[in-house]
């Protein structure tokens, strides 16, 4: 297969500057031209500005060369793959073709990020040989975090061009792939802008509220808070004019799309005025002069503050949808159109019931696709209601009525096809889910907080299950049985996964705080010890054990990946120990692994305070990576962990890890460290009294930074002699105690639980 490592882009706006930023990130050398001189070059440093960051690292930006798409198509020749970014414009675009042609290689792919133009449009006039090359890649905005990528080539286009696309931005650039059908929208655009349309109009014609809409019509649908009104805030209410008059255009007269009506006069006002979304001066909601946010009344177009309100919870879809309450029958009419609309034009836009779920939910973010949402009413529900309502039953629900869109057979998962039987649900060769896993049948244990799975091949994987996978005495519990237990069931290792939004959010920080109130010193103690005693044996397990995290490890969640053999994570993993800013420091051995892996360091000056330095910045700063790549620069991956660019192959080469390493391992020797013990707590202090003098630290960033400086020093210790990693633990005891026992910290970690942020006191 052609292997792609040189790639242009042409177009320097948000978007094209974005995808060249994510092939840097892929390890890709990237070339970027845009039409206006300097563009390029500018779109670069901005993008090192731009938080959240495009680039993974900052150093990525070195990897893409900046020109100008008048003067530098000659950069091109070197190039496997040029990606088309540029305004939407087909004779714009097919001009660009031509004088691209003249500078690629007979084997270079070119692809256009277009959701409105069909390959047909785009190829006209185009040369044989470069049409057998030619592919539409639609990337999602920002293209770094959203990992929908949908795919669309013409019936002269290369299965080898095809293949060469599809691996890289599978495995390097970290894509989801769908193949779509070459019609308006594809997938997720054609469905969720009529979603966004259909709960913009029914707004209107319901005379529901904005905030009313959006609370409804988001998280008791799994979708994200933004709901509707806020989502379009985010992306630019400038943009709706234009997709509504290009789908106005391109849909057949019977499609159900012009039924939801034209746009309200009330939203060409709002951009007429300038109030473009979050990028102009605001939208739906807006910031007061004193930073309150306000909300706008569809009615008269004014603004008032916004009152924020709270639904009453319900059991399931059927119970929100059956309730005559105006919230209910607003989210009901938006979405029962929609997912009606999905039902009906799925055969026309996809492979697969399964690409369209996987397209809303990757490109939209919701939790739930439309026929996932199906099933959760069921068919037959949904088919009855929708018809009783006066709609007509989509093409789908005619061929099963009464059957479920997915169900599991065999242990494994099936999908509805279009002619009505049930075919596997295939992933991609090195794709593991633990989804799928778990349809295979039961854990091998388990208890509220955690289970262990068997991911076959002798390997296991244990999975945290609390909330926001906060770790707790039970997950410890469960955690030391699986040491004691898996090698007499014969396991040859262990991963430790999930496939919750984060790996874990730390240490479950209400059991600490009770204990605190009730001056339960001991009972701290023994918590501390609990922890540090179960990572010790994890770290020390006859078998090797692999962390396959994504998301958030904070904290104690740091300190689990710390004590693992390997790590085998997903590049957009954001981890840290984070414990000052709770008030206290690392407590389940984060202090003594990250001195070890410094101390191991050999980028650094000789000397016992180099180490204690980089960890003491590292935990008083609760510095989190951004990315897995920063996570190395911080220590807290090392030199052998792997980075994982596509979130769904996470799994299978953490266990492709475990089994490589089982051939011949043998748990890692504890090792002694020379801390300078109190000369170095002195030199800590000195400069925490600087930074207390400076305004930077607050009286109680003192305390915690006092106490963690005490410990990274190794106490009262001699530089010439030896101090073991149990001594080390000892301290973090003893400073975590004596930081719960003030009031300041105690407030800190309530408010914490109360807000979900740090308090600075």
């Amino acid at each position: 297969m052609k292997t792609i490592k040189k790639i242009a882009v042409i177009g320097a706006g948000v978007m094209g500057a974005c995808i060249a930023a994510q092939a840097a990130n892929a390890g890709a050398d990237v070339v970027l031209l845009d039409v206006v001189d300097g563009a390029a070059a500018g779109a670069i440093q901005k993008m090192l500005k731009t938080k959240p960051a495009p680039f993974m690292h900052k150093d990525f930006a070195k990897r893409i060369t900046p020109g100008s798409s008048v003067k530098d198509l000659k950069l091109l020749k070197e190039c496997d793959w040029v990606i088309e970014a540029i305004i939407e414009n087909p004779k714009i675009k097919q001009q660009l073709y031509q004088d691209v042609a003249k500078h690629l290689k007979a084997t270079a792919v070119l692809s256009s990020n277009t959701s409105t133009l069909p390959v047909e449009v785009l190829t006209e006039g185009m040369d044989d040989k470069l049409k057998a090359h030619f592919l539409i890649t639609h990337f999602f905005n920002p293209p770094r975090y959203m990992r929908l990528l949908e795919i669309v080539f013409g019936p002269d286009t290369k299965k080898t061009a095809v293949r060469a696309v599809i691996n890289f931005a599978d495995h390097h650039m970290g894509k989801s792939l769908i193949r779509c059908h070459d019609t308006p929208g594809f997938i997720a655009n054609r469905i969720g802008t009529f979603w966004l349309h259909a709960a913009i109009t029914e707004a209107f014609k319901m005379d529901i509220g904005v905030e009313h809409a959006d609370a409804v019509l988001s998280r008791p649908l799994g979708i994200p808070k933004t709901g509707v009104f806020g989502l379009i805030d985010l992306v630019g209410l400038d943009l709706m004019p234009h997709i509504l008059d290009s789908f106005k255009t391109t849909l057949c007269e019977k499609d159900a799309f012009h039924k939801l009506g034209p746009a309200p006069d009330l939203l060409a006002k709002m951009i007429e005025d300038g109030y473009t979304g979050r990028k102009g001066k605001g939208g739906f909601y807006r910031l007061d002069a004193h930073r309150n946010k306000e909300v706008i009344d569809l009615k008269t177009g004014d603004y008032s503050p916004a009152r924020r309100p709270k639904l009453k919870r319900k059991k399931n879809l059927r119970d929100l949808f059956e309730d005559p309450a105006l919230g209910s029958r607003y989210a009901w009419s938006v979405m029962s159109k929609t997912l009606a609309y999905a039902a009906e034009l799925a055969p026309l836009i996809a492979d697969d019931i399964e690409s369209v779920d996987r397209a809303m939910r990757l490109g939209y973010n919701w939790k739930w696709g439309p026929f996932e949402l199906i099933d959760k009413m069921g068919t037959a529900w949904f088919r009855h209601k929708f018809m009783e309502d006066g709609g007509t039953s989509p093409h789908l629900l005619q061929v099963a009525p009464n059957k479920p869109f997915y169900q599991t057979g065999l242990g494994a998962l099936h999908q509805l096809s279009f002619d009505g039987e049930y075919v596997p649900v295939k992933r991609p060769d090195g794709v593991v889910l633990l989804q799928d896993i778990k349809r295979k049948g039961p854990p091998l244990f388990k208890n509220g907080s955690a289970k262990v799975w068997d991911l076959g091949d002798d390997v296991a994987c244990f999975e945290f299950c609390s909330k926001m996978n906060s770790l707790n005495p039970f997950i410890l519990a469960l955690m030391n049985r699986a040491i004691k237990e898996l090698p007499e069931r014969g396991f040859k290792g262990l991963v430790i996964h999930n496939e919750g939004p984060n790996f874990s959010v730390g240490a479950n920080l209400l059991m600490f705080l009770v204990t605190a109130h009730l001056r339960l010193w001991p009972v701290i103690n023994r918590i501390l010890k609990h922890g540090q005693r179960t990572f010790g044996n994890l770290k020390s397990a006859p078998f090797p054990v692999v962390g396959a995290p994504s998301g958030l490890a904070l904290g104690g969640g740091c300190e689990v990946l710390l004590h693992c053999d390997r790590i085998t994570a997903h590049a957009e993993t954001y981890t840290g120990l984070v414990e000052a800013g709770v008030g206290i420091v690392p407590g389940w051995g984060g202090c003594k692994e990250l001195l070890r892996r410094w101390t191991l360091n050999t980028s650094l000056p000789n000397g016992p305070m180099p180490p204690i330095t980089k960890a003491f910045e590292a935990i008083a700063m609760a510095q989190v990576s951004t990315s897995a790549f920063e996570a190395k620069d911080l220590a807290y991956l090392g030199p052998d962990d792997v980075i994982v660019m596509n979130k769904d192959r996470v799994l299978g080469q953490a266990k492709a890890a475990v089994l490589d390493m089982a051939k011949d391992y043998s748990p890692p020797t504890p090792i002694d460290l020379y801390l300078p013990g109190p000369t170095g707590e002195a030199a800590l202090n000195l400069a925490i009294r600087n930074f207390s003098n400076q305004g930077v630290a607050t009286p109680h960033d003192v305390t915690i930074a006092k106490q963690l400086a005490r410990v990274l020093s190794g106490g009262d210790t001699d530089v010439l002699d030896p101090v073991s990693e149990k001594y080390i633990l000892k301290l973090e005891r003893q400073a975590i105690i004596k930081l719960a026992k003030t009031p300041q910290t105690r407030a800190r970690v309530g408010h914490m639980l109360k807000t979900g942020k740090p308090l600075r006191n």
